[in-house]
């Protein structure tokens, strides 16, 4: 184990995402021996005053574990939802237990925090989010940080968040977090699935995530975690669009996570977009990934937005896909389907429908009500760097 770290200044908040198949054997049990590695290095950089936070999966794997030391199972199908977060409830106190036992040999604690979609879809549920992890890490407590499975099941669909993924690509916005380091069993990204062509070949480095890159991801090649390399690099692109380096790596390299932060080639590096965001503006870019509908707007209210900061007016509107309420995060896609902003929409789908394509100054006359002039404000827009 190192006993110092080298060119640590660049990094003063980092978010460590540990997933299922890292810390589960081939036995899929919990691999202690995996943690204690992980949490030795962790507990390092934070006696040398770097903050940092983990986002575990395996809470699952675990309850499997605790059923096999039993010698007992579930009444339920196992091809239920209801099966796995029964699994998930079960495992995820030994889980946190584990963390704890390994961070009380350096003397530090840890603090639990179960999180769900709709917690970081709201602005309130956001910022006290937020602000709960910032003071753990001010008493230097460790957070770790779990999808919420009892009442949530995006991450156990592995439809949203992908084995925690995207979950630490919001996290890591939600705390400005300089670094976010995703570990798996994979070395990084390569140029094709090595597991099944030999002559694959490890990337170190991308400078954004365009379509090449998100061509060559595939999903998880087995049934113990929900997160493959499509889920990581959406995450990835969540995560420097708001400023935040990426770094994915094999969590079975010895000291992986030391040597990333000394700027060792270790993994695949994609490099962060560009500044960093202000708070709100960090805020709606989770609406990558959460808007709950769409706008198609016209190419005049397209450059409107990207070349002058102008807010969305209803006369630029085309078309309207999803159902959605006035304060809800929406996407905006230019006539060509690219999709390039989000922000919090003024109305709801059903008025919009009804005033989409007129002037501002007839909003009151076809629908009774008139909140704003504007359908998304340019203070509550945020464009896709990409853009």
């Amino acid at each position: 184990m190192y006993s110092k770290v080298k060119n640590m200044k660049e990094h003063k908040r980092i978010l460590v995402k540990i997933g299922t198949q890292l810390i589960t054997n081939k036995n899929k049990n919990i691999d202690e021996s995996i943690i204690e590695k992980i949490v030795d290095q962790v507990s390092l950089l934070i006696k040398k005053n770097i903050q940092v936070l983990i986002v575990t999966s395996g809470a699952v794997a675990s309850g499997k574990s605790i059923l096999k030391t039993q010698k007992s199972d579930l009444r339920i199908s196992k091809k239920t939802l209801t099966y796995k977060q029964t699994l998930a409830s079960l495992g995820q106190a030994p889980l946190i237990s584990l963390y704890s036992k390994y961070f009380q040999k350096h003397n530090l604690i840890v603090g639990q925090a179960l999180i769900s979609r709709s917690d970081l879809q709201n602005r309130l549920g956001y910022l006290n989010i937020r602000n709960t992890l910032e003071n753990l890490m001010n008493q230097k407590a460790v957070p770790i940080i779990n999808e919420n499975d009892v009442v949530s099941v995006d991450e156990l669909e592995g439809e949203i968040y992908g084995d925690n993924d995207r979950l630490s690509a919001m996290i890591a916005n939600a705390i400005d977090a300089d670094l976010l380091i995703l570990l798996g069993d994979i070395e990084g990204i390569f140029t094709s699935d090595p597991k099944f062509n030999k002559d694959a070949k490890l990337i170190n480095s991308i400078e954004e995530i365009n379509n090449e890159v998100i061509n060559i991801s595939g999903d998880s090649s087995d049934n113990v975690g929900s997160g493959g390399m499509k889920s990581k690099i959406e995450a990835a692109s969540l995560a420097t669009k708001s400023g935040t380096k990426v770094v994915i790596a094999s969590g079975k390299l010895d000291n992986v996570i030391i040597k990333i932060i000394e700027g060792q080639k270790i993994g695949t590096t994609i490099s962060s977009s560009g500044k960093k965001l202000e708070s709100k503006k960090r805020w709606l870019s989770t609406g990558i990934y959460e808007s709950k509908g769409i706008l198609i707007v016209d190419e005049g209210a397209t450059k409107a937005i990207l070349e002058k900061g102008a807010s969305l007016l209803p006369a630029g509107i085309l078309n309207i896909k999803g159902d959605f309420y006035r304060g809800d995060i929406i996407s905006i896609k230019s006539d060509s389907g690219t999709t390039f902003a989000w922000g919090i929409s003024n109305y709801s789908s059903n008025d919009i429908k009804l005033i989409k394509g007129k002037d501002s100054k007839n909003i009151t006359e076809l629908i009774n009500k008139k909140h704003e002039p504007e359908i998304i404000h340019r203070d509550n827009l945020v464009i896709s760097r990409e853009n």
